[in-house]
Order: structure tokens, then sequence, then C-alpha cells
């Protein structure tokens, strides 16, 4: 508070001030703006191996196989990618809330896979999910 003198009278004037409060918020911004990239990247991590359960589910779900010679499967159709477009088009005009899986041979490149996940999600299907084997048990 800082006092202000008028023809004599003394009095306390009651404003706020804002200097402290813009630097604090440039210095905040300024972090969010150098920390944003970073949280888009991964970092290289080993993850543990594990053993999961089977989820429940209510209804039959969508599988998409990917076999390793990069020939894509959507039930009981098999072509390429332009097939699988044309399909989960079909499908999405039926039930977008039907769930999706992915089963592709550990032998397909990664950027085919995601690839498919993106044509997925292009249709407007949310639920997807991949289809892995579980680790055996070692004694």
């Amino acid at each position: 508070m800082a006092l202000i003198q008028n023809r004599g009278n003394k009095r306390l004037m009651a404003d706020i001030n804002v200097t402290p409060l813009v630097d604090v918020m440039l210095v905040l911004l300024i972090i969010f703006m150098i920390t944003a990239p970073m949280m888009t990247e991964g970092l290289e991590v080993n993850l543990p191996e594990t053993t999961a359960k089977a989820l429940q589910q209510d209804d039959k779900p969508i599988v998409i196989t990917i076999k390793d010679n990069g020939t894509i499967g959507i039930d009981k159709i098999s072509g390429d990618r332009t097939l699988l477009r044309q399909e989960l088009s079909k499908l999405a005009d039926l039930d977008r809330g039907k769930t999706i899986l992915i089963k592709a041979d550990k032998k397909v490149e990664y950027g085919l896979v995601v690839q498919v996940m993106t044509d997925i999600k292009k249709a407007g299907f949310d639920k997807l999910g991949m289809v892995t084997m579980p680790v055996e048990k070692r004694p």
C-alpha cells in the first residue's frame, strides 16, 4: 500500500501492483514453451515383461490382422490399406463405438502398424487395442 498526500491529508491507496504478477506470468509462459515440446517426445526405457489377463468384452470386436508379408485382413476379407479404409468407412457408418483389435505378426514393420492405427482413428473409431501373446512363465 502506498501513502497519498492530498492537500495535507494522508490516506492509504489500496491498489495492487501488477508488475510482479506480469513478471511471474511471463516466466511461467517461457517455462511452458520450453517444456511443452519435451512432453511429446519419448524417452528410451526398458519395459518390464508382465502377464495380463484378457479384458472382458460385451460385444464381439472387429479384428484386423496384419501378416508378415504386409497383407491386411479385416475379419475374413484380405487386401491392402485401401481395402481396409473402405471397409472401415462402411463399419463406421454402422457403429463407431465398436472395439477394434489389431493382430499383427511380430515381423511386421512398426511403421505399417502405425499406419493401420492411423486409418482406424481417421475412420472415427476410438476403442483400439492390440492382441498379444502372453509371456510364458519361466521356471
